[in-house]
């Protein structure tokens, strides 16, 4: 007899009698092998109906809107709001240096891990040499959880963190999966740098590549759930048979500003009822951006239009209306645009006086555009036509102001010598309080939300400060 295989009498695993036990000691071994798995595969089962075990359309890992803030601009239709109230009375929690710059928003997990990627001079764990870096903090000590070394242009990725807190991540080349523990579950070969990463209806990821190629992978392994699309078009190798492949950070400097070297400088907008998703592409050698608009539907991806509309490409990420009948985005002449989401008809334009960059944030009918060099302004769409709700030019942004719950907003602006945070009512723009940034310059890549409210702000220069309501 093999010791430690038997467990005592009194073990709350027998639950049988005694006769059951000795009767099962005498099954045949194969037989007493696939009972034990057979238990497992139950077990298992009843713990991650996330595997597949059972019914294909339970998931117990939430995507979509969730908790907290777990896309870029908050959910797949680039809202820039939140649904949680914002507190009107804030105060400071903490703050903290990255140890290199940003360039895109913090995201936020159901329980308040955060995730942001930089670039760092020296690796995780101090040795010298440049590398990207994806780092994880906690919320209610900016704390950190785990440290990630990656390619170089992860900071200009996307990223998104579903509801057990696994992160999805790009850098050069690939698309990452972490786990809360920053535990590496798979990497999927890509061509670029994913600048945009989204959660499809059906569960699974959508990203796009700075240099238009679009896929839509599986979130337990990475497999490809649909046959890849390039947005450009694919290469022609019996015309050009010697074309190599281009380095995959080509043209991610030019992203933030949607410059000519970045085809695809945005994160996408998502209908996910319908699957049809937009994208802003500036194809090589024009000076006009498109809008298009594609949809992911039976396991492909299609484009169903196309319209050359954003005068010198566009930094803005196309924002979809609570209908999904109208998309919003701007473009670097200065203007912000309505467009069906149907058929692609420019609905009406508005002058901004200045390039709108990031998201548009949109609630309630109500729009409030970001950027780096405008003011603080809000807008009404009246379907085909815009009129401007109030306007602060006193308020100069530097960032991407945000919505919340009970008419209260965020925004980043400076204030005396340094940036403050800026809370507003979004009902009529007044400012309700401010909290300086202490030391902070320059202008912020992304204002979040928690799922309680905390609020974090992310500078380019690579600081996070963070506030929580003032109990």
């Amino acid at each position: 007899m093999r010791s430690g295989n038997r467990r005592s009498p009194r073990s709350e695993h027998d639950r049988g009698t005694a006769t059951d036990h000795r009767a099962a000691l005498r099954r045949p071994a194969r037989a007493r092998r696939t009972a034990r798995r057979a238990a497992a595969l139950a077990g298992a089962c009843g713990l991650l109906a996330l595997t597949g075990c059972g019914s294909t359309t339970l998931d117990d890992i939430k995507v979509g809107p969730g908790k907290g803030w777990p896309v870029a601009y908050h959910d797949a239709r680039n809202s820039g709001a939140s649904p949680v109230t914002g507190s009107r009375h804030l105060v400071a929690r903490w703050a903290r240096p990255l140890g290199g710059p940003a360039a895109t928003p913090t995201i936020i997990g159901p329980g308040g891990q955060m995730f942001v990627t930089t670039r760092l001079a020296t690796d995780c764990v101090g040795t010298p040499g440049a590398t990207g870096a994806i780092v994880s903090l906690q919320m209610p000590t900016g704390r950190k959880r785990f440290c990630n070394a990656m390619g170089p242009d992860v900071a200009a990725a996307g990223a998104a963190v579903d509801g057990l807190d696994n992160v999805y991540v790009g850098d050069n080349g690939g698309l990452f999966s972490f786990n809360a523990l920053g535990q590496p579950r798979w990497r999927t070969p890509v061509a670029g740098v994913p600048v945009s990463v989204q959660f499809t209806s059906d569960g699974n990821v959508l990203s796009v590549t700075q240099s238009g190629q679009i896929d839509v992978v599986e979130r337990q392994t990475g497999n490809l759930a649909a046959a890849t699309f390039q947005t450009l078009g694919e290469p022609d190798f019996l015309r050009q048979p010697g074309l190599p492949r281009p380095p995959d950070g080509e043209g991610v400097g030019d992203c933030p500003t949607g410059g000519p070297q970045c085809p695809v400088a945005n994160v996408s907008a998502l209908e996910q009822n319908s699957g049809r998703f937009y994208l802003t592409v500036r194809r090589p050698g024009t000076t006009t951006g498109a809008l298009v608009a594609l949809r992911y539907a039976d396991k492909q991806i299609r484009q169903e239009w196309s319209v050359d509309i954003l005068t010198d490409g566009s930094a803005t990420s196309p924002t979809l209306s609570g209908d999904g009948e109208t998309v919003y985005v701007g473009d670097n002449s200065g203007r912000l645009l309505a467009v069906d989401a149907a058929d692609g008809h420019t609905k009406w334009t508005q002058p901004l006086g200045f390039a709108p960059q990031g998201a548009v944030s949109a609630q309630d009918g109500l729009l409030i555009p970001g950027g780096d060099e405008g003011h603080l302004l809000a807008l009404r769409d009246n379907g085909d036509s815009a009129e401007i709700a109030w306007e602060r030019k006193d308020l100069p942004l530097r960032g991407r102001p945000v919505q919340t719950a009970g008419n209260t907003g965020y925004a980043v602006a400076p204030l005396g010598d340094s940036l403050s945070l800026v809370t507003f009512d979004t009902s009529d723009g007044n400012t309700l309080a401010s909290m300086a940034l202490p030391g902070a310059q320059g202008t912020t890549v992304g204002t979040a939300v928690s799922a309680n409210g905390d609020v974090v702000v992310t500078t380019r220069i690579g600081e996070l400060f963070a506030f929580k309501p003032d109990e």
